[in-house]
């Protein structure tokens, strides 16, 4: 099962907690360029479907950044979750081959 999900390049000089309430939730992905990372965010509302669609380290997922038209399949490495509240705070996928 592939899962896709949309996602935009973070904003320079953005704070992640101002992304929180503004309905967006960090993420990074890994490996979509050798050794590279890109800061992203992703909707709050998007990554709460994909939950409970995938599962870590199982689920492949078809990553799409427009800005950077990139598109490539992922595996989600970790989902942080705030230890008191509970809400995401931060996702960090991990790219294979670019297609």
């Amino acid at each position: 099962m592939t899962v896709t999900v949309e996602s935009k390049k973070r904003p320079e000089g953005s704070k992640p907690n101002a992304l929180r309430r503004s309905g967006l939730i960090p993420a990074n992905v890994y490996g979509h360029n050798g050794s590279e990372s890109i800061s992203l965010v992703v909707d709050a509302k998007e990554v709460e479907r994909l939950l409970k669609k995938a599962a870590v380290n199982k689920t492949e997922i078809e990553l799409n950044i427009p800005e950077l038209q990139w598109t490539g399949k992922t595996v989600l490495k970790e989902v942080q979750v705030h230890p008191a509240k509970g809400t995401l705070y931060h996702l960090s996928f991990y790219a294979g081959a670019k297609r």
